[in-house]
């Protein structure tokens, strides 16, 4: 299994203005790349400690083999946009939304038939879109936990490597994704 993202979001869902607000910056533009890539980062180590996307975002799921049902790793799911099964002659299927079942809230898809002939290897792509909507949408406990990360990451930016603080792990930890 394997992830690919397609689409990255269009939007962070912390604003730069904010950002700089809150790790008081007087205003100017000194450092606003900077500020702005920790906002990314603080972002990408939120969404992977969480299993989430935050902000809108399409991916494609490679998978291996045959299979009935499969998780789709990140959350909140919001569409499959297609399901493509590749076989061992290096031909490709797009299966019809018919042929298969999604369960959003379980963040799933269900094969209505087991697939057979495909290639050993990524046999199977599900193109999917994940996250809340756009950069209002999101939760402000997560945005909170991204802001949080930034004032850490800025506040030791010489190349040591920085823990996620553990006030935002705290914020984080509602949502993170439990496999039962």
């Amino acid at each position: 299994m394997s992830l690919q993202l397609n689409t990255p979001p269009a939007e962070e869902p912390v604003t730069l203005d904010a950002a700089k607000a809150w790790l008081r910056v007087e205003s100017g533009n000194d450092e606003d790349a900077l500020i702005a890539a920790l906002i990314a980062a603080a972002r990408a180590r939120a969404e992977w400690h969480t299993g989430r996307a935050f902000v809108t975002q399409g991916w494609t799921l490679w998978l291996d083999g045959p299979g009935i049902c499969f998780d789709i790793p990140l959350r909140p799911l919001q569409a499959v946009t297609s399901v493509t099964l590749h076989d061992r002659n290096g031909g490709s299927t797009v299966l019809d939304a018919d042929s298969y079942v999604v369960d959003a809230p379980g963040s799933r898809v269900a094969l209505k038939d087991l697939p057979r002939g495909l290639r050993a290897v990524n046999g199977i792509a599900i193109a999917f879109s994940a996250g809340y909507g756009g950069a209002g949408d999101v939760p402000a406990p997560l945005c909170q936990a991204i802001l949080q990360t930034v004032s850490s990451l800025y506040e030791h930016r010489g190349g040591d490597i920085v823990p996620t603080p553990g006030s935002a792990l705290a914020l984080l930890a509602p949502y993170r994704t439990v496999k039962f």
